[in-house]
């Protein structure tokens, strides 16, 4: 009886787990030794199929990954001698193109995935493409998968993906670590980058089939492993576990969205909270403060209870100005200012405000509620409304709608 399908089943399968498991690991291998996003990814598919062929036949290898990352490497070398392109990298690569060398290989390969990420992030290019790019390589997502989560086309989010990886190539971008000297410039564009990955997740009423925000906490994460005790990433990773251990609590049975303030904390992860603070502490006391720490710092006095540490909070946000002198950081602090019970100061900081945030719905939402802390209902009803028709979703929009019922009422 042939039994060649079903071996060709399971191998498939063995295949499948490796690539959901290495798949970073092994592209940031090749891109590494071939330096070409787009060669890398179609070896690393040339690999795949040719393990399936020669597992089913021959059975799977020991280690499993080091042949697919041998295979892809000689699947790269070929594409550039059949392309007659980059002659001398292909002499300087022959001597791994042997076919009797793909089992001979390190048993553990090294973790370029730092690298790659540093790559991906490179401030040259644009940050819905520097999310995209990150996504795709270093998490495994689809492009149908990252299409969805920007509500972009499948086409349009491929198109956007070639575009970066052939600006990566045409500048000349090194698949590397920035010096030293460089380093704190390059490390804010990375964690801002997985930061938006984490709250792109964070605010989309429907899920992809992949969460983003768990790949915002798990990159944030693997950072720490390459990177140990960096207190900026650490910062940042404390940051979101405090934002995602809210997550089940920040919209009500009515779909209603809840401040944090007013959120039952009983709903809380008390696991991610315990996390965070710890990974906090450990990062202020290296007494190098930086943006995240300190957004991170924000989120915990904003999570205590019963009631948030308001003061506190308004001088960590003056801290954070030295970071960021944003109109959105000046924005939160203003809404902070005004639960200090000084609404008129924070009403002015609101109205310095106006140009630079007349598009951003946040702003209308926060000048109505200051204006009601101050009784003046009629405009702050104004500005409720004008809030409502710029909501982001439907939770937000039904929570101002209550508000403007108070108001009303």
């Amino acid at each position: 009886m042939n039994n060649a399908p079903s071996k060709a089943i399971a191998v498939s399968h063995i295949i499948h787990d490796v690539l959901s498991k290495d798949r970073g690991r092994l592209l940031a291998g090749l891109i590494s030794r071939l330096g070409d996003f787009q060669v890398a990814e179609d070896a690393l598919q040339e690999a795949s199929i040719a393990a399936l062929k020669h597992w089913t036949r021959s059975g799977p290898p020991h280690n499993p990954t080091a042949w697919l990352l041998r295979v892809g490497l000689n699947k790269g070398i070929d594409h550039f001698r059949e392309m007659q392109r980059d002659q001398r990298k292909a002499e300087d690569l022959a001597d791994i193109s042997d076919d009797n060398k793909v089992y001979d290989v390190p048993e553990t390969i090294p973790d370029e995935r730092l690298r790659l990420i540093f790559t991906c992030c490179h401030p040259a290019l644009e940050e819905k493409s520097r999310v995209a790019l990150t996504l795709r390589t270093v998490c495994n997502l689809t492009t149908k998968e990252i299409a969805a989560a920007f509500l972009d086309n499948e086409q349009t989010m491929g198109q956007r993906l070639y575009r970066a990886k052939a600006k990566i190539k045409a500048k000349g971008i090194l698949f590397s670590i920035p010096e030293p000297d460089r380093w704190h410039d390059r490390l804010d564009t990375v964690l801002t980058t997985i930061y938006l990955i984490f709250t792109t997740g964070y605010v989309m009423e429907t899920e992809c089939s992949r969460s983003l925000c768990q790949e915002g906490i798990f990159l944030a994460r693997l950072l720490t492993k390459l990177r140990p005790n960096d207190p900026e990433i650490e910062g940042a990773l404390a940051l979101m576990l405090l934002t995602d251990a809210r997550n089940t609590a920040r919209i009500s049975e009515d779909g209603i969205m809840v401040p944090v303030e007013e959120q039952n904390s009983a709903l809380w992860k008390k696991s991610s909270i315990d996390e965070a603070q710890l990974l906090l502490s450990n990062a202020l006391e290296k007494r190098q403060v930086g943006p995240f720490q300190i957004k991170a710092a924000i989120a915990d006095c904003h999570m205590e209870k019963p009631n948030p540490d308001w003061h506190q909070m308004a001088l960590l946000y003056q801290s954070l100005w030295q970071f960021e002198p944003t109109p959105v950081v000046a924005l939160n602090w203003a809404v902070v200012i005004a639960e200090t019970k000084h609404p008129k100061l924070a009403l002015n900081k609101l109205n310095e405000l106006k140009e630079d945030l007349k598009d951003y719905q946040p702003w209308y939402a926060a000048r109505a509620y200051v204006l009601s802390k101050l009784g003046q209902k009629a405009e702050a009803n104004h500005f409720y409304s004008l809030a409502i028709e710029k909501a982001p979703s439907v939770a937000t929009r039904k929570f101002l709608e209550l508000k403007l019922h108070d108001v009303t009422s």
